[in-house]
């Protein structure tokens, strides 16, 4: 099964030798020899020529906002739009906000400011992909957020903070989320390293870094992923 990945964004540079850029991180989450992987520079201006080259596509996080007037972000979004019902979509981060906005949504730069560190969702909809307690801990790393719900999409996940935090569609194979299962907690640290006194502050850095030390669901949400990408 071929499985794309359209890459919107890296990590921070000095990160990447030890941990990857994001299209490593979702091989690691979902198994490196669990497809037949594709990457995508989407950042770069790189798409598939149709949806139909890949079974299923992942969109990735990016640093980048949604309703930014980078080329390449607007050729994403009509991109998404013209595989609608074709193939089946993937979204994490920036990829949930993309897919939100691409179907008829909207994002915004939430007032309400950052979401970094750990972030405990409740399961407001049981999928058929899904197990376990209705609740999650992923990593999240966040200031934009989804404010208005597409057409013909459901929460199925969600905080007090993030009241749209991941969403499944039902006239098309697609769901979203915010948070980051991709995110392995030394990378997570390593980020808020990364930012410190540029955008986080340091109370803000400090309480990000003390919440990765309790266990998360990264190896179930990503179990939920393959679920959805091989049914």
């Amino acid at each position: 099964m071929k499985v794309g990945i359209l890459k919107t964004g890296r990590p921070p540079r000095p990160a990447i030798p030890q941990f990857g850029t994001y299209p490593d991180m979702f091989r690691r989450l979902l198994g490196p020899d669990a497809y037949d992987w594709r990457v995508y520079a989407a950042d770069e201006g790189e798409l598939p020529s149709a949806p139909g080259d890949c079974a299923a596509y992942i969109v990735t996080g990016s640093a980048a906002g949604v309703y930014e007037s980078d080329p390449w972000i607007g050729e994403l979004l009509d991109w998404l739009r013209a595989a609608k019902g074709r193939t089946k979509l993937v979204g994490i981060c920036f990829g949930h906000q993309a897919m939100a906005q691409a179907f008829g949504g909207q994002v915004i730069k939430s007032p309400k400011g950052w979401a970094i560190g750990q972030q405990d969702y409740r399961v407001v909809r049981a999928e058929p992909w899904m197990d376990g307690p209705p609740a999650i801990r992923l990593p999240g790393s966040h200031q934009d957020q989804v404010v208005e719900l597409p057409p013909n999409a459901e929460v199925i996940a969600a905080s007090a903070f993030t009241p749209l935090g991941a969403l499944a569609w039902r006239d098309q194979p697609a769901i979203s989320m915010q948070l980051h299962p991709e995110f392995e907690p030394d990378y997570a640290r390593a980020l808020i390293e990364a930012r410190r006194g540029k955008v986080y502050t340091d109370e803000q850095a400090d309480r990000g870094i003390a919440s990765y030390e309790g266990p998360d669901d990264r190896a179930r949400v990503g179990l939920w992923i393959n679920r959805f990408l091989q049914s």
